[in-house]
């Protein structure tokens, strides 16, 4: 059946959510979301497992990955020398 419905803005956001999240379409995320609330169930969607695809950072032999969190604090803290020395204070 086809029909013209006015939706107030904070359900057309919710039922915006509910397509992002299941990744169906307007029609059927509508039609799930009327079928659960007629029929007193709850809409149940099955969560996609979240996995981690771990790769290689291509670093060259004796290189440390470790460096670069030093490297990045001792920047972080030159820059800080130097607008300490900028504003005058000690």
């Amino acid at each position: 059946m086809r029909t013209t419905v006015t939706l107030e803005k904070d359900v057309e956001r919710m039922l915006r959510d509910a397509m992002h999240r299941s990744r169906k379409s307007f029609k059927q995320t509508l039609n799930d979301a009327v079928r659960a609330g007629l029929g007193g169930k709850t809409l149940k969607t099955k969560a996609r497992r979240f996995v981690v695809e771990a790769r290689s950072m291509g670093l060259r032999a004796g290189i440390d990955p470790a460096g670069f969190n030093r490297l990045a604090d001792d920047l972080d803290v030159e820059a800080f020398m130097e607008k300490q020395a900028r504003t005058g204070r000690p």
